[in-house]
């Protein structure tokens, strides 16, 4: 252990700040996929280590555990973007739109509020033109997002790689790296940099299980839910149902009564919709069992903190904020908490010292 506060230290101490800044600026423009690396090396290693003991080979079972987690993400994402644009393409030639010859976008609206129930038509007509400004602002900035998709495609090329390589080295190093941030941490200040690690592996893992694992179970249950019931798109569905599981405000109700809405009003179809109202009741529950049962062991977050972290992550880091937003946050909340109980003990200590 070095004693940083030695003098001799003093120049080395100063240039070694000096290059983490320039370091830091350097990768600034990757930075969000360095991080987002680290955040799925941690949840991947587990998978890595247990293949590990089965062939022996440390790079292959990374890039296996890589492939076993990164894969099924991407085919979701190219599942949700295919259906997104089946459905629109649906929706255009039922009423006779064409992309290619333009679309009126007032007629477009008009025509969806059209296909709602007659008591929401008269509640939406008065601010039909707010709602077609808004479809104006949001398909512009859909439409934006994606040409700079298209004229930055190397960009995003060097950030996935970039995310691929932080992800095999982080799973691969990451020990180390731990090693050589601990050399430079005092010795009188060890316990509260060992205590705050296992804060944050804790918020980590109430993340995972607590958040992201029960989104996930309740996103699979929905859909099979929605399929028996006779919904198209049930897959879809689903996995939208899982995302709205993600944000503690809003959950899955929003997709369950929206279908139960037009099951009710659009298809005329009274037992559909009742059932589907039955089955968002039995998700909700599963919920409130699923989710404490998978994060009782770990860190009970406060929903503020994954809320803000939702809402705010992408507008930071892009469409990865939702991801990197709330795990920051809970990192930044095990932190404080650590210190927290850090300064209690403190005062408890110089309590029983008089």
């Amino acid at each position: 252990m070095f004693n940083l506060n030695e003098s001799k230290y003093g120049l080395h101490i100063m240039i070694i700040i000096i290059f983490l800044l320039l370091s830091l600026f350097t990768v600034m423009p990757v930075l969000n996929m360095i991080l987002l690396g680290a955040m799925i090396a941690y949840g991947i290693t587990p998978v890595a280590n247990r293949i590990q003991s089965k062939i022996k080979i440390t790079s292959i079972s990374i890039f296996l555990a890589i492939i076993v987690v990164i894969i099924p993400l991407i085919l979701l994402f190219i599942y949700v973007f295919w259906e997104t644009a089946v459905f629109a393409d649906m929706f255009f030639a039922s009423h006779n739109l064409s992309v290619s010859s333009g679309i009126d976008l007032n007629l477009a609206v008009n025509i969806f509020v059209q296909a709602l129930p007659v008591e929401l038509q008269g509640f939406i007509k008065p601010y039909l033109g707010l709602l077609t400004s808004g479809v104006h602002e949001a398909l512009t900035y859909i439409f934006n997002y994606a040409i700079r998709f298209i004229r930055h495609f190397s960009d995003v090329l060097v950030q996935l790689f970039v995310l691929i390589c932080s992800i095999y080295y982080f799973t691969r190093d990451g020990d180390k790296v731990m090693e050589y941030i601990f050399v430079f941490i005092p010795k009188e200040h060890r316990s509260f940099f060992e205590r705050t690690l296992d804060d944050v592996a804790n918020v980590l893992k109430s993340i995972f299980y607590g958040h992201f694992l029960t989104a996930m179970v309740i996103g699979v249950m929905g859909g099979v839910g929605y399929y028996f019931l006779g919904y198209k798109f049930a897959l879809f569905l689903g996995i939208i149902t899982g995302i709205a599981q993600l944000i503690p405000i809003f959950g899955p109700w929003i997709v369950y009564w929206a279908l139960a809405l037009y099951a009710f009003f659009v298809a005329g179809d009274i037992a559909q919709g009742l059932l589907t109202i039955l089955w968002g009741f039995v998700l909700s529950l599963s919920d409130m069992y699923i989710r404490p049962m998978l994060a009782s062991n770990y860190a009970d977050m406060p929903s503020l903190i994954l809320l803000v972290g939702f809402m705010a992550g992408p507008y930071v880091f892009g469409i990865v904020g939702f991801i990197l937003g709330p795990l920051i946050l809970g990192i930044a909340y095990a932190v404080i908490k650590s210190l927290k109980e850090e300064l209690e003990n403190d005062k408890l200590e110089r309590k029983i010292g008089k």
